[in-house]
């Protein structure tokens, strides 16, 4: 009797223990939302907290599930809202550190709730806030896929998510339910646009490519003692209006946030999740791998067994105010270790002026619109896209002169770009601006207004980009893998025409290339963002359907043209390349004059 009192008080005891570390671990999470969002050492302790208690609670519910399932009454869907919240942690944890190896453990626990249905029986608990949460681990799961360019599964996900949705209407009739027909229609336009080009497998399937760095697709480098910087820090931002979009994440922002990142190794090169992998019929997520690098600041980080970051660290900011922006910018600008380098890309639209001779062009000549919404702001009747108007919501060159204290990198995709060339380098500093062609044909600019900007896929993958301003829909991999070697011969030799260029001009004092290029050409990152830019300005020199100078890319400092834009060796490999696709009709037999 006694043993058996004994047995009950131990299991009460566990049962407490249990509720314990659920209550703390709900503490936490919910706390994550008050962190700042910017800056780095400010929120690592409390991560760390956070994932050493959903480790001990994902221990306790593994090496106590009968006692839990008999004395407390855990729920399959519990455990599946246990792991969903360590997923959410492992995804915010890549939002934080820029790892794309932390995608692939929160795509680990999203994939387990869904492989062991621990949502399954949801529904049947006449509870509408548990399948409220059901959708959003759907979202969330989708965000995660689409990220890690799992585009099958992410059609399953959104087949699953429609048929989740129609049975939580029809269940429930509750008032959300048009914010989740919402949801779910802004993911379909999203995997509709993000499709620009199909790549087939002899079937005529198409196959999904990735466009993050990788040791193969790293463009050459003739290394020089002049190449001192390196990209440690981005701020993505998107407030193009009307771009399709899907968790505060647009098109432009999807691929360039990619772009700026190198391929993820597969979790299970990590030896710890060798060790504890997902096997077994029911075996959960095993808690070692939260996380599996350790968490910074924590006692498990592997600041000198491996390197630091392997990507340089980013900020997404979805029309952010200009307060918040400038916040940003001013934090990531303070983060900079010595020889590192600041890169803002911002996909908008401009914010236009009616000042016909400016004096100043850091605020007479217009910006970039950032949070101002489509129809109208304070009942004023500005638009995004208005024809004229000077206000507060709006990005000027102005505003970025006190950041070029610091090593900068600029890249502005608008319909306004034009205006950022004139930024003064008054601290001496490296500065270079990428602007975007400020129009585009009307062919397609329909396209180019919802399914993402051509320049921003210029930058992210060139031969998709080409292929679309020559109407080319489908491509077979034979031929793509083919017409891919046109383009790495292209950028192999606008790589060495960069750095003969700047040979050159040391040899014989002959200013052919500025040395704010030069030092920015060591970063892989950086080194592949001139590179792709200067393929976008050769391909649109060529095409008959880009005519007129505002239909092109500029750059500040400018590239030389005889020296590189308009050399004949790059105009002779497009020429190829166009020959390869079928599409030479659409080229002209030599650079556009102006």
């Amino acid at each position: 009797m006694v043993k058996m009192e004994s047995t009950e008080e131990q299991d009460r005891k566990l049962v407490l223990e249990f509720c314990h570390l659920l209550e703390k671990s709900k503490q936490l999470f919910n706390g994550l939302r008050d962190l700042p969002q910017y800056g780095h050492r400010q929120w690592q302790a409390y991560f760390g907290r956070t994932f050493d208690v959903y480790t001990k609670l994902w221990k306790f519910q593994q090496q106590h599930r009968m006692v839990l399932d008999s004395k407390y009454g855990l729920k399959r869907w519990q455990i599946g809202e246990i792991a969903s919240k360590i997923g959410q942690l492992y995804y915010h944890y890549y939002l934080r550190t820029s790892e794309t190896n932390y995608l692939n453990e929160a795509y680990q626990f999203y994939a387990a709730i869904r492989g062991r249905a621990y949502y399954s029986r949801a529904a049947k608990e006449d509870r509408p806030d548990l399948m409220v949460k059901k959708l959003r681990y759907y979202a969330r799961f989708i965000v995660v896929c689409l990220l890690l360019k799992k585009m099958k599964l992410v059609r399953e996900l959104v087949t699953e998510l429609e048929k989740q949705i129609q049975e939580y209407t029809n269940t429930y009739e509750p008032e959300d339910h048009l914010e989740w027909s919402l949801v779910l229609e802004e993911i379909k336009g999203f995997i509709k646009a993000e499709a620009a080009v199909a790549v087939l497998h002899a079937d005529s399937n198409p196959i999904i490519l990735s466009h993050r760095l990788s040791p193969l697709t790293t463009p050459p480098c003739e290394r020089s003692p002049h190449m001192t910087l390196s990209l440690q820090e981005i701020l993505i931002v998107g407030s193009a209006c009307e771009q399709a979009k899907f968790s505060e994440l647009t098109m432009d922002m999807f691929r360039m946030l990619q772009t700026l990142e190198r391929e993820p190794t597969e979790s299970t090169t990590n030896p710890l999740s060798m060790a504890h992998g997902l096997h077994g019929h029911d075996a959960s997520p095993a808690a070692s791998r939260i996380p599996p690098y350790g968490v910074p600041g924590s006692k498990g980080y592997m600041e000198n067994g491996r390197a630091f970051r392997d990507n340089p660290h980013k900020y997404l900011l979805y029309k952010p105010s200009i307060s918040q922006l400038l916040v940003f910018l001013a934090s990531g600008s303070k983060e900079l270790p010595l020889g590192g380098a600041l890169l803002l890309y911002m996909s908008a639209d401009g914010c236009f002026s009616t000042t016909k001779h400016p004096e100043d062009f850091g605020y007479e000549l217009g910006g970039l619109a950032t949070s101002v919404k489509r129809d109208s702001v304070d009942g004023g009747g500005l638009s995004c896209r208005g024809k004229s108007y000077k206000e507060n919501h709006c990005l000027y060159p102005g505003d970025l002169y006190p950041f070029t204290r610091r090593p900068m990198f600029v890249v502005i995709d608008s319909d306004n770009s034009f205006v950022f060339q004139h930024i003064p380098r008054y601290f001496g500093q490296p500065l270079v601006v990428l602007m975007s062609p400020q129009d585009v044909p009307p062919a397609f600019q329909a396209d180019v207004q919802h399914h993402g900007s051509l320049f921003t896929l210029f930058l992210h993958s060139p031969l998709t980009a080409l292929c679309y301003i020559c109407n080319v829909g489908d491509v077979p991999i034979h031929h793509w893998e083919r017409c891919q070697t046109y383009v790495d011969r292209f950028i192999t030799e606008a790589s060495r025409l960069v750095t003969r260029c700047r040979i050159d001009e040391i040899e014989q004092g002959i200013g052919f290339i500025d040395s704010s290029y030069v030092q920015f050409f060591g970063d892989d990152f950086l080194r592949t963002l001139i590179l792709r830019f200067v393929f976008c300005d050769v391909v649109l020199r060529l095409h008959r359907g880009f005519r007129g100078r505002h239909m092109r890319p500029r750059c500040e400092p400018q590239l030389p043209a005889n020296e590189l834009l308009e050399h004949p060796s790059l105009s002779h490999i497009i020429f190829q390349l166009a020959s390869a696709l079928d599409v030479r009709g659409h080229f002209s037999e030599g650079p556009e004059c102006d």
